[in-house]
């Protein structure tokens, strides 16, 4: 086999694993460029590898992008360049009717944003374990050398950060229908500026999460009276709702004078909204696929 032919095998096989390993990276960092930096990185480090030296390459792969996400996001703390308080990950945002086969493999595992945000306030050690073993069934004893911990540590992060994720309302309910019947009712009383009437569709407990970008920080609301009160005050600045998929779950593109205002997923639970999370950063909404904005 000629070097050229055998770069090209390598390319073939290594296209093999990219859907996963985007979707390793993806659920570490919350950021589709960086994943698709640390995939790129991952395919650098292989070509000058011996690959006759590999055993399996998947696991392999999956390694080296879970290396390099955690140096990512140990950089990212290291430099606090990332807004303080709350941070949106970076959205998946389909049409209403459908999500495109592209994201799919992205969002399997349940990877609504609401549990992104969760993922987002674990240490960077936590975050990998919980990744690596909840989500995508590696081992403790494979995940224990990336972090320089025993296998016993790991399983540790892991319990923690599980524990954490599921004191959190990050699962929806599971028919969009129901989904899109709840959201279309906030979205007409706060159009209506009808309070009582967004009181009947918010949990008590509703949590609203916005990023709005470094410059202008970030906001948490909880309670219905005060997101509520949130709804009615946006509701009035000409805000033109498009319908949308946000990582799976229905939410909505907010735009002003045709311009990407806001990108929200709303997770429904129980008949009933039980937090909003919201990525309303300039810079970041104009690095997003917002394709269907064009329909």
């Amino acid at each position: 086999m000629t070097p050229v032919d055998e770069r090209d095998w390598l390319a073939e096989r290594f296209e093999q694993h990219r859907t996963r390993l985007r979707a390793v990276a993806y659920r570490m960092l919350g950021s589709l460029s960086e994943a698709d930096d640390a995939v790129q990185e991952a395919w650098l480090r292989l070509s000058r590898t011996d690959t006759t030296e590999i055993e399996n390459l998947g696991g392999w792969l999956t390694t080296v992008v879970a290396r390099v996400s955690l140096n990512m996001l140990r950089s990212r703390n290291v430099r606090r360049e990332e807004p303080l308080g709350v941070r949106v990950p970076d959205p998946i945002v389909d049409r209403a009717d459908g999500t495109d086969p592209e994201h799919e493999a992205l969002l399997a595992d349940s990877v609504g944003l609401a549990l992104l945000v969760v993922l987002e306030t674990l240490s960077p050690p936590e975050r990998l374990a919980f990744v690596l073993h909840d989500i995508f069934a590696v081992p403790f004893d494979e995940i224990a050398p990336i972090i320089d911990r025993s296998p016993a540590a790991a399983r540790q992060l892991a319990s923690r950060a599980r524990r954490r994720v599921q004191g959190q309302t990050t699962v929806p309910d599971a028919d969009l229908e129901t989904q899109r019947r709840v959201v279309d009712a906030f979205l007409a009383a706060a159009r209506d500026g009808d309070f009582e009437a967004l009181l009947e569709v918010l949990d008590p407990d509703v949590v609203l999460r916005a990023d709005l970008g470094p410059q202008r920080g970030s906001r948490e609301v909880r309670g219905a009276r005060l997101v509520a009160g949130q709804a009615l005050f946006f509701s009035r600045l000409g805000l033109v709702m498009h319908p949308a998929l946000v990582n799976g779950v229905v939410g909505a593109v907010a735009t002003l004078d045709g311009e990407p205002y806001s990108v929200g997923a709303i997770t429904v639970r129980g008949g009933r909204i039980v937090e909003m999370d919201i990525l309303a950063d300039p810079v970041r909404l104009r690095q997003l696929d917002l394709k269907m904005l064009d329909d």
